[in-house]
């Protein structure tokens, strides 16, 4: 094989095929490469049938990835390698093998609202107060149990031992019962479920050593408790485990992952070979010396440098703004700029931020300059409403048991099915121990139901009975063309002549597409086609899997979701103290790890960045009802200053320059004595107030508002603050450089 293009630390990586190997990959080092061509290796040079290969990645996206650059290098027989996600892993093992721990194979996969509405019914069947146990809390209890591998039986005995309250475990406990009822799994099940097969079915385990002689793990710094497991079991006979990470990016610990899996992995394996990859190929040197000189400073990690070859490039910018709404205003019109000068596009933009919430203001300053934006980790395509109910009576034809999927569904389209029958249905087969669908089958004999109300129950039951025959012998795509038919879904939207309307409909049409895309992959790749292998697979996608390289769109999203991520020009917003590193890690008893994971959050934001990055900080922000003086963060200041374009130095607030009015906080305000320290050249735009052409009592119109009459203008210093009585949207107060009010 041709390793030439490879660096010297690459290469041992590649060749370096027996035993544990640990390759500590900074980001940006090229470690999708060395995994593709380590693969590529073995087959090539070893000898190691493809279908002996077992890679394994954290989400679809790099699966994806990793499977086409191993095509383009051995190309024939390269579809037997098993590259997949930790839980697509799961559910492909499970589909086979679930059965011989007490579930069927057609089990259904739960998404975090399907958990949630079971943890509600699971409240309520126990008498217990859903608001002193919240079911999003009780969701992040139990999964935490779950990624420790702990059970029912033991959470409960552990807080009975440590005299605590044991609620939440005796939630767990019917959680998982109404979960097997259902004959479902949530996704922490997926890996906790397919331990529990290895540790019970020895027989099982032993297939997959003689399959998976060689694995490789991607991501490894992000492996929890029950992954660190399953990779266990796996590599037990072979010992032929290679794992590459960076703890440096370890920032999931709220999801579970144990950064001590990556440092702890000599001791679990002593003959391991350590390899480094430090020479980065994504960022200049700038960039990557703002990066160094962050991380440094954490002293749970492995020691490394990233370096690389490229010129200088620009100097990373620092910007100190009054407020949040200057924050906001100075990112859009620098995106303007960039993209007026063609210096970057839009979609070489993007935007990260440390909470969801910082997003709002940046979105307004985005319309307002029309410039075309996209959020990653918001509502995903497989949570909205349409594509639930299209999907739960796919669901409900694969699990007969699943409970969840046919009260979604059984008055959807309305079908005269209330509420009151479908609890006395529910409660009737709770007490009769048997599933939601037997009892409608049987309904007619429930005494507490209206004859009217069984025949509208047992009609839907007919349907469903007749939708499982007709699966029986269709392809998907002809059962989700059917179910639309027939439930007139499409049409019902068409009367609604909304616009919003109109997007589902694009919606359930985009669902189709994705069914034959489906179907379509399976022949290329002589998989089976079968309802069961869809639904597990859009079960398992990740919003970040939709990101389209193509769209010409600027990218905001929170850090944690730009991981595996790059961008040419970044800006990183909220750069202060109580919001990054946020204020619930200061304090604690466990301040000291939060703070370590919070600076390679800011490591790996930092990291994302190519050519350009810019970092932003406010005075004062705009918070749960009040405005309060933020200090830069710590993670800035531990950048030496000769690598900033900006000065990091700020006077200690005085008490006057701390606004508490939320009124004066909405005002552009005039730059305090010490604003000059905070200029930065060449960068976005000022607010020049400029005359205005119209007056008290003109009418106006706004691109977003519409129509309405001016009542009252301020001058703000800088800025007009202008009133308007919008005829549909009331009364908003805006700045008249930001408005840009069309008189009429």
């Amino acid at each position: 094989m041709d390793l030439s293009m490879l660096n010297d630390n690459q290469k041992l990586g590649v060749t370096t095929t027996e035993g544990p190997v640990l390759i500590l990959a900074g980001a940006g080092s090229g470690k999708t490469r060395v995994l593709t061509y380590r693969t590529a290796y073995l087959i090539e040079e070893k000898h190691v049938e493809p279908y002996n290969i077992m890679a394994i990645t954290f989400t679809n996206k790099a699966a994806n990835e990793m499977r086409e650059r191993i095509n383009n290098i051995v190309g024939h027989g390269s579809n037997a390698i098993w590259v997949a996600t930790f839980h697509s892993t799961c559910v492909r093992i499970l589909r086979r093998y679930i059965d011989r721990i007490g579930y069927d194979t057609s089990f259904t996969i739960y998404d975090t609202d399907d958990s949630k509405k079971l943890v509600k019914e699971v409240l309520n069947r126990l008498n217990i107060d859903p608001k002193r146990y919240a079911e999003r809390m009780c969701l992040n209890v139990i999964s935490s149990y779950k990624n420790e591998l702990i059970n029912p039986e033991k959470a409960l005995l552990d807080v009975h031992n440590k005299a605590e309250d044991d609620t939440v475990a005796r939630i767990y406990r019917e959680y998982q019962v109404m979960l097997r009822d259902n004959n479902a799994l949530d996704f922490d099940d997926l890996i906790m479920k397919t331990v529990e097969l290895f540790s019970k079915c020895p027989e099982v385990l032993s297939n997959y050593h003689e399959r998976f002689k060689y694995i490789m793990v991607d991501e490894y710094q992000d492996t929890n408790t029950a992954q660190f497991e399953l990779i266990k079991h796996l590599a037990k006979r072979n010992k032929n485990l290679c794992v590459v990470g960076d703890d440096d990016q370890s920032i999931y610990k709220f999801r579970g992952a144990n950064i001590y899996n990556i440092l702890n992995f000599e001791n679990n394996y002593p003959e391991t070979t350590v390899i480094k990859l430090e020479e980065n190929y994504r960022s200049t040197p700038n960039i990557l010396d703002v990066a160094n000189a962050v991380i440094k400073n954490n002293t749970m990690r492995k020691k490394k440098t990233l370096r690389t070859s490229k010129q200088e490039g620009d100097i990373v910018n620092f910007i100190r703004c009054d407020t949040s709404y200057e924050e906001a205003d100075r990112i859009a019109s620098d995106i303007d700029k960039m993209a007026r000068l063609s210096i970057y596009s839009y979609g070489q933009s993007a935007i990260l931020y440390r909470t969801n919430a910082q997003s709002r203001l940046i979105e307004e300053r985005l319309i307002a300059e029309t410039i075309p934006y996209k959020i990653i980790g918001g509502t995903n395509f497989y949570s909205r409403k349409e594509i639930k109910d299209i999907v739960s009576y796919l669901k409900v034809v694969s699990n007969p048991y699943d409970d969840m999927a046919i009260t979604r569904i059984i008055n959807v389209p309305k079908r005269g099915i209330g509420a009151t029958t479908i609890s006395r249905i529910s409660d009737y087969a709770y007490a009769n121990n048997m599933t939601f669908r037997e009892a409608m089958g049987i309904c007619d004999e429930i005494g507490t139901l209206s004859k009217a109300a069984s025949a509208k129950v047992l009609k839907f039951f007919d349907y469903l009975e007749k939708l499982t025959e007709f699966s029986k012998t269709s392809l998907v795509s002809e059962l989700i063309e059917k179910i639309i038919e027939d439930t007139e879904y499409v049409e019902n939207l068409k009367s609604e002549g909304t616009e919003e309307a109109r997007d589902r409909i694009d919606n359930i049409d985009e669902l189709v597409s994705k069914v034959y895309l489906y179907e379509e992959n399976a022949r290329a790749n002589e998989e089976e086609i079968s309802l069961d292998a869809f639904l597990s697979e859009v079960s398992l996608v990740a919003d970040i899997d939709n990101l389209e390289d193509e769209n010409d769109v600027v990218v905001l999203m929170t850090m944690h979701s730009a991981k595996g991520l790059e961008f040419p020009n970044v800006y990183i917003a909220g750069m202060e103290e109580n919001l990054f590193p946020g204020g619930r890690c200061l304090g604690g008893p466990d301040e000291e790890n939060e703070i370590e994971e919070e600076r390679r959050l800011c490591y790996v934001a930092i990291t994302r960045a190519m050519e350009r990055l810019t970092l932003l900080s406010c005075a004062q922000r705009f918070t749960r009802g009040q405005v309060s003086y933020n200090a830069i963060s710590r993670f800035v200041k531990e950048i030496p200053q000769d690598l900033l374009n900006g000065n990091v130095w700020e006077p200690k607030p005085r008490e006057s320059d701390v606004s508490t009015n939320v009124s004066d906080f909405y005002r552009v305000k005039k730059e305090p004595v010490s604003a000059k320290k905070y200029k930065v050249k060449n960068f976005g735009s000022k607010i020049n107030k400029a005359p205005l052409d119209y007056a008290v009592g003109d009418r106006v119109k706004h691109m977003k508002f519409g129509e309405g009459e001016v009542t009252l203008i301020n001058d703000g210093g800088r800025d007009y603050e202008v009133t308007v009585d919008f005829d549909t949207a009331g009364r908003k107060k805006m700045f008249a450089s930001f408005a840009k009010l069309v008189k009429i």
